[in-house]
């Protein structure tokens, strides 16, 4: 070794360890943690890892900054974050899963005639993580992979109203929410009161909260585990959205939500 450099032989043949980035590879095998842990503290994540609780915290901190880990809604350990989501497939969906996740969505869009989509709840933002498209001429693109606030959407919402109020207030530590559009709901206290009454009526709306002039419907779908429960969701153009018709397609999505509850034939 030359000026720190190995000469006679080659980067392709020096032993990959040689390369390794220590704090790069201690994030990445955290981030492998959560592809089989809802949820990780930072004890059990130095304990998992086998290294100091500071470090361990340090990482984790390091990865909710940038969108790989989030808060849990008890406030006391972390979970998978948007941006890790992006990465693949929600944690937790295998391919028989997924094939029968596709005839929901099929079921639905043939129910209700709009776009459908499906949500899963990261922290306080819901990813889209699958959707088919309406048949009208103007109609609400499916986006998939895109997230959004979760207290701005119908799918969000519906998702949050499965948790407790004080797991909420741990997502939303201030009483003063983001205004995504000029209808957004902005105080954790009237979200509190709201997913209330989803609770009670089972199901969720958002008019123009999220999009301007966009409106849409949500139910939940109950898999296995947390990280397999979604929101299925119709949204439309307003001028088809009215409240009676997003109340239909409420009952629409729940039979075909029914459809995965049911599990395979």
């Amino acid at each position: 070794m030359i000026d720190g450099r190995v000469y006679g032989e080659s980067a392709a043949e020096m032993p990959a360890r040689a390369y390794t980035i220590e704090s790069l590879d201690t994030g990445l095998r955290l981030m492998q943690l959560f592809l089989t842990e809802d949820t990780l503290t930072v004890s059990e994540a130095a304990r998992r890892l086998a290294i100091g609780r500071s470090t361990a915290h340090r990482v984790l901190s390091t990865l909710e900054g940038r969108g790989f880990a989030a808060r849990d809604p008890s406030g006391r350990g972390y979970e998978a974050g948007p941006e890790l989501l992006l990465l693949g497939r929600p944690a937790g969906f295998g391919a028989e899963l997924r094939v029968r996740l596709g005839a929901v969505l099929d079921d639905a869009v043939r129910r209700t005639g709009e776009t459908v989509q499906s949500a899963a709840l990261i922290g306080g933002q819901v990813v889209l993580t699958d959707g088919r498209g309406s048949a009208h001429p103007v109609r609400v693109m499916p986006d998939t992979g895109r997230s959004l606030p979760a207290h701005a959407t119908a799918s969000g919402k519906i998702l949050l109203a499965r948790l407790t109020a004080d797991q909420v207030c741990a997502l939303y530590p201030q009483e003063r929410l983001t205004a995504v559009t000029p209808r957004t709901l902005v105080s954790r206290a009237g979200l509190l009161a709201e997913l209330a009454e989803v609770r009670e009526l089972g199901r969720a709306f958002s008019r123009g909260e999220c999009v301007p002039g966009l409106h849409a419907v949500a139910v939940t779908l109950v898999g296995a585990s947390r990280r397999d429960r979604l929101a299925l969701s119709a949204a439309s153009p307003a001028d088809r959205g009215d409240d009676a018709a997003l109340a239909e397609r409420a009952e629409q999505l729940r039979r075909s939500a029914a459809l995965l509850s049911a599990g395979p034939p």
